[in-house]
């Protein structure tokens, strides 16, 4: 499909992309026409065009891409027919490995069959709840409380959300405004970045190196006069970054005195860190944590626990009762049985020494070959490039398909994200010597 620009103003404009990316027509990552070229095209003034083109950035619909020019988002705010590749994952072709996706291999995620079963049979699974009594399961929130409370995170104040982006979502919505300016890290996690831009909020990024965002980064943010701060504890998305002792420390420091300051964290491998928890709870008086289940325990299992502040966690129990209301009744007493069958649980602990075994290993096997990565936690590798264009097509020219790291950035440096979820160990060496084959003019560094 040939997407079909019309209209006289920028209002109408506007809704023509808008509509074109709804139907298809205009997919993810596509180019739009200059604005001069368009407003040609439509005998309108190019400041009439360039009116439409602010309107769909600021809603999240397009971005300004540079050199590229102006595309449509990979993550655009509006809803497709059905949906699609992401712009930032490359086309898949026949016979090659797809390492771009992020997700947890499937093979070791753990069975479903057994907990549904037990389930099936319980008079509460039958019945579920009514718009009345629907809300937290007390026990669910109590199990989640205990676990928290041994990784030291006060657990007081508790809330169930639709996974972690939800419970970002809420908790950002239910304290900030549009225009508000947010710390996020950088590379970081390109959902957070697209949903920064959906909320019309502004990102001030902040570094990232091996031991989580760096002090001086967090410092610069600070002065610029972030609202709030967005951190990921283990598994940072893209890097692997693990956020040790020390440094959460060194950034409780600068947030001890910022009250008016809201912390949100996310620890969303959860059970799969091997790494010991560091956590800034409690650095301000506003802060959230969040703990979702979908690495360890499914993609589709959309749960997330919120801990928080009193008032933070209130507001976030606030605006979901006048919303969607509840998470599923049903799929809080599945995480729960999940939580209680130490079969599962043994499922987990082997996933997640696997995952170590493939992500250390293509680690070692690089650094074997001279090029420098980064993954000390999590299911991802982050390859520092000059450019990431041409190993981008090498690579996949050599059936390995991985993520370019446009959609991570936004001042740091290129690089390549590889999932090695997928990659079995025996298969670490061929990996590695299809990106040393790949990758020329290598930094050595992923800050900006």
């Amino acid at each position: 499909m040939t997407a079909q620009y019309h209209g006289s103003t920028s209002v109408d404009i506007a809704a023509s992309i808008e509509s074109s990316v709804t139907s298809g027509e205009l997919a993810p990552g596509d180019a739009l026409p200059t604005v001069r070229a368009l407003a040609t095209q439509l005998q309108v003034s190019p400041a009439t065009v360039a009116a439409a083109y602010r309107e769909l950035r600021q809603r999240a619909v397009i971005e300004t891409a540079g050199r590229a020019g102006t595309r449509v988002r990979a993550r655009p705010a509006v809803g497709a027919p059905r949906p699609g590749r992401m712009a930032y994952r490359l086309d898949l072709p026949a016979g090659a490995r797809d390492l771009s996706g992020g997700g947890p291999d499937a093979r070791l995620l753990p069975a479903l069959a057994a907990p549904l079963a037990r389930l099936a049979d319980q008079p509460a699974w039958r019945t579920g709840h009514g718009y009345d009594t629907a809300g937290p399961l007390a026990d669910l929130l109590d199990h989640a409380a205990a676990r928290l409370t041994a990784d030291g995170v006060p657990a007081d104040a508790l809330a169930v959300t639709g996974g972690a982006l939800d419970g970002i979502e809420r908790t950002l919505t239910a304290q900030l405004t549009p225009g508000d300016r947010v710390a996020v890290e950088d590379p970081g996690w390109a959902n957070l970045i697209d949903l920064l831009a959906a909320l019309r909020l502004e990102p001030v990024p902040v570094p990232v190196d091996d031991d989580g965002p760096t002090e001086a980064g967090l410092r610069a943010a600070l002065a610029a006069g972030v609202r709030a701060v967005l951190v990921t504890n283990r598994a940072q998305n893209p890097t692997g970054a693990t956020l040790t002792a020390d440094r959460a420390d060194r950034l409780r420091s600068l947030l001890v005195n910022r009250g008016d300051v809201l912390v949100v964290e996310d620890d969303h491998a959860a059970e799969l860190s091997e790494t010991p928890l560091a956590t800034l709870t409690g650095a301000t008086d506003r802060w959230a944590f969040l703990r979702s289940v979908s690495k360890p325990y499914g993609p589709d299992l959309r749960l997330a626990v919120l801990a928080g502040d009193a008032r933070t966690v209130g507001r976030l129990r606030g605006r979901q009762r006048v919303g969607a209301g509840w998470v599923s009744t049903v799929l809080q007493q599945l995480v729960l049985e999940l939580w209680r069958d130490p079969q599962v649980g043994a499922q987990v602990a082997a996933a997640r020494t696997e995952y170590a075994r493939r992500r250390d290993g293509l680690v070692a096997a690089l650094a074997d070959r001279g090029i420098t990565a980064h993954g000390r936690s999590g299911i991802n590798v982050w390859v520092p490039v000059a450019d990431e264009t041409v190993p981008l097509t090498r690579l996949r020219d050599a059936g390995w398909v991985v993520a370019p790291g446009a959609a991570f950035r936004l001042r740091s440096t290129p690089g390549l994200r590889v999932t090695i979820s997928g990659v079995e160990v025996a298969e670490v060496g061929a990996l590695a010597g299809a990106i040393a084959a790949a990758v020329a003019d290598r930094p050595v560094g992923y800050g900006a």
